[in-house]
């Protein structure tokens, strides 16, 4: 092992991490704080220009401690203006995160894992295997390039991250503790210093983790539910068999008791004749009327042998007036960068899954087989 192996990375620690980081050989826990502006406010990873720390300081952390985020791959940009990187990993895989510019807000869409291994049959990224968690400073790292790439003179019209989502590769609350490590430094206000309301994290549904999570910090919370009943949400998200849809809505109900103004967001992508039918709306605002939430309906975005499509204006129309009548707050999601494959369900990265072919026929074999099944 060489010595940059041997160094850690300073974009691993949130700022209790520093402290303790600092405290190990003697400094004080101002130096956290220092730090902490130095690479997230200011963009620095060179220690010999974090001039209010000692001559001492800055020589000994040349010695242990580097700031390593991952490198671009390529960038692509959506005729809509959504930007899309592929970022390098130093063991070969790669991830993709998202900026998704709007009127007012510029979104980040940010990954927690190489690859999913949750086998949603209608997300392209669960079929590309998984690979491993991300640190928290890969997680971090991806707003601290971007925050990067936005500052450079050529992109000054785009505008700058106002919110994050934890929506990219992989399923955020089977890497707790680096994702919430990563958010903790978002919030932070020597770092980027976004309010709670303006980072969203997206479960499919680790009940046990969303219990902790709700202890552990008051970030938005939504939830891809996309079906009403565990029959054929057992087909479109399997982790429902492990937990069920009342158990999942169970913890739902009370997860913003504390706040009870907030509402927790359900996702629920649109798939023509499959979970967009009327009676299907109807079971739905059985399963939430008595929840404090909100819908977000998401047209389907396709991907290479998908046996799925999305469903019509019409269709969407009729099912978001279905639940908007029972007093359901509903919202249609726009699609965004999907001629890049930056959409939602599109992100894959390059991930070093020798299981890639295998898995990705028998999700299709099995899903095949479970659709015919509930027709």
């Amino acid at each position: 092992m060489n010595t940059a192996d041997k160094k850690v990375n300073l974009l691993d620690y949130d700022r209790q991490g520093l402290q303790r980081f600092f405290a190990s050989f003697g400094e004080k826990p101002f130096r956290a704080v220092q730090v902490l502006q130095w690479i997230h406010h200011y963009g620095v990873t060179d220690f010999d220009q974090m001039l209010n720390l000692s001559k001492k300081l800055r020589q000994q952390l040349h010695e242990v401690a580097e700031v390593r985020a991952p490198e671009i791959g390529y960038t692509q940009v959506s005729n809509d203006g959504t930007r899309k990187w592929v970022l390098k990993l130093p063991d070969g895989n790669a991830i993709e995160t998202v900026f998704i510019p709007e009127e007012g807000r510029g979104t980040l869409c940010v990954s927690s894992q190489v690859g999913c291994s949750l086998n949603c049959s209608f997300c392209s990224t669960a079929q590309q295997g998984f690979s491993r968690n991300l640190t928290t400073g890969e997680i971090i790292g991806q707003v601290w390039r971007v925050v990067r790439e936005l500052s450079l003179k050529e992109n000054k019209h785009d505008k700058q991250i106002t919110n994050v989502v934890m929506m990219g590769m992989g399923e955020p609350l089977l890497n707790y503790k680096n994702v919430v490590a990563a958010m903790d430094i978002m919030r932070d206000d020597f770092a980027y210093g976004l309010s709670k309301y303006r980072i969203t994290l997206s479960t499919s549904g680790v009940v046990p983790a969303m219990e902790k999570l709700k202890e552990d910090t008051d970030v938005a919370l939504a939830v891809s539910l996309h079906a009403a009943t565990d029959e054929l949400r057992e087909i479109l998200v399997p982790i429902n068999k492990k937990y069920p849809i009342k158990q999942l809505l169970a913890t739902c109900k009370h997860y913003f008791d504390k706040e009870p103004r907030r509402k927790v967001m359900f996702e629920y992508v649109m798939l023509d004749k499959v979970n967009d039918t009327p009676e299907q709306a109807r079971a739905l605002v059985r399963c939430l009327s008595h929840l404090p939430c909100k819908v977000n309906l998401i047209p389907f975005n396709p991907f290479d042998q998908t046996l799925y499509r999305c469903s019509s204006p019409a269709r969407i129309d009729v099912f978001r007036k279905i639940l908007q009548k029972a007093g359901i707050r509903t919202l249609q999601r726009k699609k965004r960068g999907d001629d890049i494959d930056a959409a939602c369900g599109q992100l894959v990265g390059d991930v070093q899954d020798r299981t890639q072919g295998a898995r990705k026929k028998m999700i299709r074999i099995r899903t095949e087989k479970s659709l015919r099944n509930n027709d």
